[in-house]
């Protein structure tokens, strides 16, 4: 067995293994015979089975389904901008995220329209969906008519800035029980997607990723460089608009039903790279996934435990990472 795929058996096993462990502990601990009877339908208390299956069941599945979106998003802005601080919301996806929350939570009391019917069924991840889907259309139409990619990048996060200011603007002429509302959110959760949520979740996460497969080649070839990649025939405007729409529904799906959750996308790829030693993404895709889906179940048994916001974790174990390959490695392209 080579190497690379001894590592992949490894982080599957690892990742499964998070993940009953994720079942089984927390406030209340369940033995693993009732975790399994509880998933396989067997006998066990009722009580047992609710916790099991209403409630950490989709925590676990949400945690796995975001830990994989998020790195291997991740993984394609750092390769497409060429950039190894780039993630997942370098486009100002979160940004436009947080701004359709904060109009849904902060902006509809303050004009007197949080009663309309279309407001109140658009909820806290339609907005967060429909504000992360309008920045990539933005960005999408930028990019038709710049070629160079960091001018790109600039935009987006300069975009992103300015957005970040007109939510400030709102959360200080908000009422004190909306912005505390809009900060939880700002915190992310794994635990508050529904069932409902989760299955408009998991085909949109599914479709990210398979367009992440389909672009594996055109991730390769602008390894070297655009001008190369097009000397070798691929076509850069629709490589990008396939990047930005799975990074969309991807980052921008994760962002709408658990919020912001940060370096996830931006440490989670540096680690594939030095688990693997190796820049193909026919292997870095791979492994992206399953080290993201691994790491988020950890940082949610941590903060369980803890009783700490799931970004409060995720930054404590991402930011020394990001730390050691920056120092250690500045050539990483």
């Amino acid at each position: 067995m080579s190497r690379h795929a001894l590592l992949f058996l490894l982080l599957a096993l690892l990742t499964a293994g998070l993940f009953i462990a994720d079942l089984a502990f927390g406030s209340v601990a369940v033995p693993l015979r009732d975790v399994w009877a509880a998933l396989t339908g067997g006998v066990c208390d009722d009580t047992t089975r609710t916790i099991v299956l209403k409630f950490r069941l989709l925590k676990a599945v949400t945690a796995l389904t975001a830990g994989a979106a998020l790195a291997a998003s991740g993984l394609q802005m750092q390769t497409l901008f060429r950039n190894p601080l780039a993630g997942p919301y370098v486009l100002g996806i979160s940004s436009g995220a947080g701004l359709g929350v904060a109009l849904f939570l902060l902006g509809a009391p303050l004009l007197g329209i949080s009663g309309h019917s279309f407001i109140q069924s658009l909820g806290i991840a339609g907005a967060a969906w429909l504000g992360a889907a309008l920045v990539l259309l933005i960005v999408m139409a930028v990019s038709r008519r710049i070629k160079d990619i960091m001018v790109i990048l600039i935009l987006g996060m300069m975009f992103g800035s300015g957005v970040s200011s007109v939510v400030e603007v709102l959360q200080y002429l908000s009422s004190e029980a909306a912005l505390k509302s809009f900060v939880v959110w700002t915190m992310g959760s794994l635990g508050d997607v529904t069932s409902a949520q989760l299955a408009l979740m998991l085909p949109a996460v599914a479709a990210g990723l398979v367009i992440s497969v389909a672009v594996i080649k055109p991730l390769n070839l602008l390894l070297l460089g655009e001008n190369y990649a097009r000397t070798m025939g691929l076509d850069i405007q629709r490589t990008r608009s396939l990047l930005f729409l799975s990074t969309v529904l991807l980052a921008g799906t994760v962002t709408a039903f658990c919020g912001p959750v940060g370096f996830i996308g931006l440490a989670v790829p540096h680690l594939a790279r030095m688990l693997f030693v190796s820049t193909d993404h026919r292997i870095l895709l791979p492994g992206s996934v399953l080290t993201g889906a691994a790491l988020l179940l950890v940082c949610d048994l941590i903060s369980k435990s803890l009783a700490l916001p799931i970004n409060t974790i995720t930054a404590l174990m991402g930011i020394p990472v990001v730390i050691l390959v920056v120092v250690r490695n500045r050539n990483l392209f």
